[in-house]
């Protein structure tokens, strides 16, 4: 047992270092930046006001440019996503579909034994909690069921 304890605080150890050294270098990273933009800065206060200006403009302009193709991406995933979303939804409307198609072929006298006989198995299978065991097949009629 101890062993086993030592082990993993050797390995929480290990990563703690990972992580530390990593953030670190982040750190370092930041400093780099922060001081190029430094120098930037004091070279922009030696132009005159409206070479000031026209930098600041130019520099606004590539940050709008950066965060637009940003939003570009994020906009292509989504329009991505909704497509994928819209072909799900379609193979489902039709396994609905035909699902509510087979109903109406089952004799009316033949549904009504059906419901009552599920009802009476849903009562006596009411105690248990746990999972759930299904076919894939049955899978929209049983999100149905427990929607209804």
């Amino acid at each position: 047992l101890l062993r086993l304890l030592e082990a993993q605080l050797q390995d929480q150890r290990r990563e703690h270092e990972e992580e530390l050294e990593a953030l670190k270098n982040q750190v370092d990273e930041l400093q780099e930046e922060m001081e190029k933009q430094h120098q930037a800065f004091l070279q922009t206060l030696q132009l005159s006001p409206e070479v000031q200006v026209e930098f600041g403009l130019q520099q606004e302009i590539t940050r709008l440019t950066n965060e637009n193709l940003d939003l570009k991406e994020l906009l292509e995933k989504l329009e991505k996503n909704e497509r994928k979303l819209k072909k799900q939804l379609k193979i489902y409307m039709k396994r609905v579909q035909d699902f509510e198609s087979d109903m109406a072929y089952i004799p009316a006298e033949r549904r009504w034994h059906e419901r009552s006989m599920q009802t009476a198995v849903q009562r006596k299978e009411k105690d248990f909690q746990g999972m759930l065991e299904y076919h894939k097949e049955d899978e929209p009629l049983l999100i149905r069921n427990l929607i209804t």
